[in-house]
């Protein structure tokens, strides 16, 4: 199979994302950078939380809301009271919000050291534990098996003027509509996502022994139950709520994301071999090296997947029976990084500097900020190790390469692109100021505003009366062109695992702390490994 850099692919073996629908090369990456563009100041999963919201909240425009989710479903005492909204709407997508609690329980384990220097380490484990604390309401945690998953709250159907969360322009406080609970009966995705995402906490939660316990079990019941074969039909399969906007074009990426983190969480070899077994590879394509499959994305987790095995593998070498898989995770990898750099013309760039990692779609900066922590993380996995970089075909790249890739993507959304334009909401003088969410757009004032009351709010043109400080948004389109329009959604709209993934890709790169990563804590859990010894061959027979 020829490569896009020349010669064949020297690997083992043999779901694309959907989404719905002056330079600063000194940049100061510390606590400026970090708390400036959002966390003393507003980080957006605070502005997102909803249920009764806990005292450091420090949002004055937020109060509670929410506080009837879930109440009409009978096995739920509590109802499905907190967690976060997904966007500029109301609606608690479970999928993303998995997946923005996996980015950020990750960035915690690889980066306390630089948390603490900035003084965030407490605070983002409050956001973490905000997220894991109500996913572990999404199904019965108490229980060894579970036959369903509550898989959303509240949502719309496209087309729909019914007072919804799509139809209505209101603040979170002030719904006032019905919010639908949608259950899922087989979620073989969305539960290896929650896997994971309660997984990674229970590693960040190591000091409190009964919290990161109760989430390492509720995480191997929601994976066995994605892994029942009766039950991988996929969540938001026929689901008007949920597939427009959360479609997944696969589960066998998050099997192998979620069997990874369970094998650190819990040092059990079963998920090890899971993750390693080539039918899982194959069925994720793993080593087919299709563009699409490079861009780590809610919907697709195989790059981080193969970046998270091959820590395994550079840092344990386990040998044998895992280490051909690992090697071939391990290339992989390396390739994925291969196609990131711009001459290599495996994806587009825009003048201006942007990747273009979904084809020259909106919203593509939520891309760009993930492929920017997996070229810096894997950069630090390299140095840790005293490797001094990787190839590419017959092109060998120190590590810089990937750190300047990486550096050089983040400048761009903090500012550094033909319109001067930082795309984090705060952050330097020029900013979106007519952001797409709802509670921003609408003044605190003592005036509830109905369903279509708030529509004034929406249409203004008018900047936002409040800040949503440290809000990514969409981003620019492929000609670097940006619409300040709060309407146009695909250009103004924050997500919280866009958000995720730039905190993960920021912490990264600051330099508080010192460099590198913390390269134990995540084997805490991890029994020795020691190779074993392969099979004889079989007798040779004459």
């Amino acid at each position: 199979m020829n490569n896009h850099w020349g010669g064949t692919l020297e690997i083992n073996g043999g779901d694309s994302t959907n989404e719905d629908e002056k330079s600063r090369n000194n940049m100061d990456w510390d606590r400026a950078s970090i708390s400036h563009q959002g966390y003393n100041h507003g980080h957006l999963d605070e502005t997102q939380q909803t249920g009764k919201l806990p005292k450091n909240n420090g949002i004055p425009w937020r109060g509670d809301s929410g506080l009837q989710d879930g109440s009409d479903q009978t096995d739920l005492k509590g109802g499905l009271v907190g967690g976060y909204y997904d966007a500029g709407d109301n609606t608690k997508f479970h999928f993303p919000m998995s997946f923005a609690m996996t980015m950020l329980s990750w960035s915690v384990i690889e980066y306390e050291h630089k948390y603490r220097a900035i003084g965030e380490y407490d605070h983002v484990r409050d956001l973490i534990k905000w997220g894991t604390d109500y996913l572990l309401l999404t199904f019965n945690s108490s229980a060894t098996k579970i036959d369903k998953i509550y898989s959303q709250v509240g949502g719309s159907q496209n087309g729909s003027r019914a007072p919804d969360d799509h139809f209505c322009w209101q603040r979170p406080e002030d719904m006032d509509y019905p919010r639908r609970v949608q259950t899922a009966n087989s979620a073989p995705e969305l539960a290896a996502e929650m896997a994971a995402a309660m997984a990674s906490a229970s590693i960040v939660f190591r000091d409190n022994p009964a919290y990161s316990k109760k989430l390492r079990r509720g995480a191997e019941t929601v994976f066995d139950f994605a892994r029942d074969r009766a039950r991988r039909t996929a969540y938001c399969r026929g689901n008007p709520y949920i597939e427009p906007f959360y479609n997944s074009t696969g589960y066998f990426d998050e099997h192998m994301w979620g069997a990874a983190w369970l094998f650190y969480a819990t040092g059990n070899n079963t998920y090890f071999s899971l993750a390693t077994n080539p039918k899982i590879a194959a069925n994720t394509r793993a080593f087919y090296m299709i563009p699409d499959l490079s861009v780590l994305s809610w919907d697709n987790k195989l790059p981080a997947a193969m970046l998270l095995l091959t820590r395994i593998r550079l840092f344990l070498s386990p040998g044998y029976p895992y280490e051909d898989m690992l090697r071939s995770y391990h290339n992989v990898t390396g390739l994925t990084m291969c196609s990131y750099l711009k001459r290599y013309n495996v994806f587009n760039w825009t003048r201006g500097g942007m990747i273009e990692l979904n084809h020259g779609r909106s919203q593509n900066l939520q891309y760009v900020a993930n492929a920017a922590f997996l070229a810096s993380v894997f950069a630090d996995y390299l140095n840790a190790t005293g490797v001094p970089g990787w190839n590419c075909g017959p092109n060998f790249f120190p590590i810089s390469v990937l750190k300047d890739f990486a550096t050089s993507q983040m400048n761009y959304i903090l500012g550094s692109n033909p319109l001067n334009m930082s795309y984090v909401v705060g952050h330097g003088p020029k900013f979106p100021r007519h952001v797409h969410h709802r509670g921003a757009s609408i003044p605190k004032d003592r005036t509830k505003y109905s369903c279509a009351g708030g529509w004034r709010w929406r249409d203004a043109k008018t900047p936002n009366p409040n800040t949503i400080a440290g809000a990514m948004v969409g981003g620019p389109d492929h000609f670097d062109k940006f619409k300040d329009v709060r309407t146009n959604y695909s250009y103004t709209e924050p997500t919280v695992a866009g958000n995720a993934g730039l905190v993960a890709a920021l912490v990264s790169l600051t330099s508080s702390g010192g460099v590198g990563i913390d390269k134990n804590t995540i084997f805490s859990a991890v029994p020795p490994l020691y190779p074993t010894s392969p099979p004889p061959p079989p007798p040779w027979k004459p």
